[in-house]
């Protein structure tokens, strides 16, 4: 395993909202490169690229035409390839978005599975075997051809289902995982791989990973078929990293995923936290952290205490924590993000808390996501440092706010957001606990109570985290000999009579005896 991982601090960047070089109103990859001492300074380590590959963007990039191309309004393979090697040469590494489990309908290979004559690509998408059938349980694409058949879909009706067969199969046109088609898939997918990792990337975020193989109720077939792809990986490219979309560390840990994304939808309780009426981080006081801590706990177990669950600021599918969370409930809520096993990942622009974008009409297929994925905001100079393009031609509108937040004001700042993000990453860099791979006990959570309390360990070092975000003083029994405090925001926690006595919009951090 790729021994980086084990205190990478990940910084995602959605490339057409980052920072815009040629002044078309698009980010692109040469704005990335010049961004780079910028991530690195703050504290990120390695960097996760949404997907920036040609594309028709109906859905914002996650309909690939091409695999192998970078898009234009990007820049060229050859930019791409120079963010790897920059990024290298400053000790930081660089995950490509990697979608395989569809295309776009202009992708060539979707184009020739349309035909009547059977062909090599005939059975690369899932097709029915007569127009008047369709997939059960999947959308699809019905009269769009001169092929006799309708094509499954995954979401949007311009992404049409690559088949890695079926572990169960129930119909004719149900292909089994080692059929020709699956096969020829998957290879196709090792080729795509093989290209971007001989080029520089250091690996992949593979886009909703456990859902190739259908009708795989166990998720037996995808995991043999990740296996697979680890046992390719391990034997061409040994330190190229997985990280997966899927939400069971169980099964992605199983498969041969390094790390697996805690979704921020299904069961995971996540948005208990920072997205809902009553967030846990909330001043309110009114939030409830023990579900999301029963289910963390339950995956926690399943995959052998390895923690590798990996709990992001935010992304581009989700609102941004400004929306719900105010500056200062943002400074708890990222000590306890940059205080949890897994690698964490900081959505760009939430270190300095840019807002969720309001009453913004669709972008690229980002429908109620779009408010999420404004530019960057950089300084107080046009456009706010992201492009020098004329306002209207800005890829999605800007937070117009008067006093929106800004890189440049927050660096000025001593007190700010950013600030607080830095020391809290410089402190779990210099503390192994604190890391991806030191182990967590849960010392207090309780169900519509405060505060939030655990112990990060890794071999002799122990460090307590105690969060309580409500605006109310709470105390609850000090179980640990205490040394000394590492790290406080928002006041102290102190000890009186065998307690700990924690101020309202506090976290205090103990290194224990």
């Amino acid at each position: 395993m790729a021994k980086w991982l084990d205190n990478a601090i990940f910084y995602e960047i959605y490339p057409q909202s980052f920072k815009d070089t040629n002044s078309d109103g698009v980010g692109d990859i040469s704005g990335i490169i010049l961004s780079l001492d910028y991530i690195k300074d703050l504290g990120c380590n390695a960097l996760w690229l949404n997907p920036c590959f040609t594309s028709p963007f109906m859905d914002a990039g996650y309909d690939v035409q091409d695999y192998y191309t970078v898009a234009p309004r990007y820049g060229t393979n050859e930019d791409l390839k120079k963010l790897f090697e920059e990024a290298h040469k400053r000790g930081m590494h660089v995950l490509l978005d990697l979608v395989p489990g569809h295309t776009s309908v202009y992708h060539p290979w979707f184009k020739e599975s349309m035909k009547p004559e059977r062909n090599e690509y005939s059975d690369r998408y899932i097709w029915t075997d007569t127009v008047w059938e369709s997939p059960e349980g999947m959308g699809c694409l019905s009269g769009i051809s001169d092929r006799d058949g309708t094509v499954a879909l995954n979401f949007f009706s311009g992404q049409p289902a690559l088949n890695y067969g079926f572990y169960k199969v129930t119909k004719p046109w149900q292909q089994p995982m080692d059929a020709p088609g699956p096969r020829a898939t998957l290879e196709a997918m090792k080729d795509i791989m093989r290209f971007w990792l001989s080029m520089g990337a250091d690996g992949f975020r593979v886009d909703m990973a456990g859902s190739l193989v259908k009708q795989d109720e166990d998720s037996k077939g995808i995991i043999a078929l990740w296996q697979e792809v680890r046992a390719f990986l391990d034997a061409q490219f040994p330190e190229s990293v997985l990280i997966s979309e899927w939400g069971e560390p169980d099964k992605s840990l199983q498969g041969g995923f390094h790390m697996d994304f805690l979704l921020h939808f299904g069961p995971s309780h996540y948005n208990d936290l920072f997205r809902c009426e009553h967030p846990f981080f909330s001043s309110e006081g009114k939030g409830d952290v023990s579900a999301f801590v029963n289910k963390y706990l339950e995956n926690y177990q399943k995959s052998e205490r390895k923690g590798l669950i990996c709990i992001p600021s935010g992304n581009h599918d989700m609102d941004r924590l400004a929306r719900t969370l105010s500056q200062e409930e943002m400074k708890i809520a990222f000590a306890f993000l940059l205080s949890m096993p897994g690698a964490p990942f900081i959505y760009y622009g939430d270190e300095i808390g840019m807002r969720y974008v309001e009453n913004l009409i669709s972008v690229e297929g980002g429908y109620n996501r779009t408010g999420a994925r404004s530019p960057m905001q950089w300084d107080d100079s046009t456009n706010a440092g992201f492009s020098s393009a004329s306002k209207d031609k800005l890829y999605i509108k800007q937070d117009e706010s008067p006093d929106r937040p800004t890189v440049k004001a927050q660096m000025e700042d001593a007190s700010s957001l950013y600030h607080e993000v830095k020391k809290l990453i410089a402190l779990r860099q210099s503390h192994p606990a604190l890391q991806s791979k030191g182990e967590i006990d849960f010392t207090y959570y309780k169900e519509n109570a405060y505060p939030l309390a655990y112990v990060r360990s890794h071999h002799t070092e122990k460090i307590l985290v105690v969060i309580n975000p409500s605006s109310k003083q709470v105390e609850i029994p000090l179980t640990h000999e205490v040394a000394e405090v590492v790290y406080s925001c928002g006041g102290v926690a102190s000890i009186s009579d065998g307690k700990l006595i924690c101020p309202g919009g506090s976290a205090t951090f103990f290194l224990l005896a």
